[in-house]
């Protein structure tokens, strides 16, 4: 029995995640699967907020993960916009891994990486579902860390995506994403064709794959009516889409349960309605054949994903293997306590 801890830093995080797009991919739709089977556990997340502050938070996310995975493990992220003032990024985290035999933790990661490949994982994976032709162009809607790596797997499973019209009302967030996401794109397949849109609004009528990722609190869109036939949103932000907007698209979530709650679009939309009859099923339903992608073509399909401990779990499990068997972080000899210890300790 080890009381050893493994510590894998951001910057080897980051390097033991470039190129592994589709071992992550694979990983997210694994995981979303043995949750969907009852594989999993996953209480619901806790926000911690502050009295006087509406902006600012910290939740925690605690999961199980089975059936190869065998972990279990908390996600603790914390989201404060006002930190991009001070040349900070707005979200950081840490990621906790346990054993699922003792308990005991056995490594501890930079979370927001890990968290920014799962979510950037979920949206492809359903972007590849979802949309009945491959795009060429997509729109990405805010321009922090999650729509620059969701871009990134957009590209992994749209080999030929290789236009984006971009949106941020932040100034220099919009000013500095073109020539990141060039870089990021340096050296594939393809040269990537970058605009600026004036407007979310013009991403939204002109792009038949979009993706919202801001810190919006409230919605702002309240009609769909202007998105191309059929095209595909994906809602990651949770919070851009009035409940009108909602009710007009074809709903995929990832576990209802857990999009409709803490005031997001869909909540939003449950509470109008008085149900959930709007939302048709869960990407996993999808996945497993037990509901087709698509109903009608033609219909604008809305991906609504609250974001689920157990993908943190799944991708986090991936980076640890991939440095444990690189050599890659710290193991910590001894880091936990040997002494015996009461129930309550």
């Amino acid at each position: 029995m080890s009381d050893d801890v493994l510590i894998v830093k951001g910057e080897e995080v980051r390097e033991l995640l470039e190129g592994q797009e589709l071992p992550v991919l694979e990983a997210v739709r694994r995981a979303y699967t043995l949750h969907a089977a009852g594989e999993s556990a996953l209480p619901h997340s806790s926000f911690l907020r502050f009295p006087g502050d509406e902006v600012n938070r910290i939740i925690a996310l605690p999961a199980y993960l089975g059936d190869g995975f065998a972990v279990a493990g908390l996600k603790w992220i914390a989201s404060f916009p006002g930190n991009r003032q001070q040349g900070l990024e707005r979200a950081s985290a840490v990621l906790i891994l346990n054993s699922c035999v003792t308990g005991r933790p056995e490594a501890v990661l930079e979370g927001s990486l890990i968290s920014a490949a799962r979510t950037a994982a979920s949206a492809a994976a359903a972007a590849a579902l979802l949309a009945s032709v491959p795009p060429e162009r997509a729109g990405l809607i805010g321009l922090g860390v999650i729509n620059l790596a969701i871009a990134r797997y957009l590209r992994a499973v749209f080999p030929r995506l290789a236009r984006f019209l971009l949106y941020d009302h932040h100034a220099e967030r919009a000013a500095a994403a073109p020539a990141l996401l060039r870089r990021q794109a340096a050296g594939g397949s393809a040269a990537l064709e970058v605009e600026m849109a004036s407007s979310a609004d013009e991403v939204l009528r002109t792009c038949p794959l979009v993706s919202f990722a801001t810190t919006a609190l409230t919605p702002y869109v309240e009609d769909l009516a202007p998105c191309p036939r059929g095209a595909v949103l994906l809602h990651v932000s949770l919070r851009d889409l009035a409940p009108r907007a909602i009710l007009a698209g074809d709903n995929v979530v990832d576990d209802p349960d857990h999009v409709c709650r803490a005031q997001t679009s869909v909540h939003l939309a449950e509470q109008l309605t008085g149900g959930r009859a709007f939302i048709r099923c869960t990407l996993a339903d999808i996945l497993a054949g037990r509901e087709p992608a698509r109903r009608d073509p033609d219909q604008v399909a809305v991906f609504s994903p609250f974001g689920l401990g157990v993908l943190d779990l799944a991708v986090g499990t991936l980076v640890r293997d991939l440095a444990l068997a690189r050599g890659r972080g710290l193991v910590i000899r001894g880091f936990l306590s040997a002494g015996a210890g009461g129930e309550g300790s």
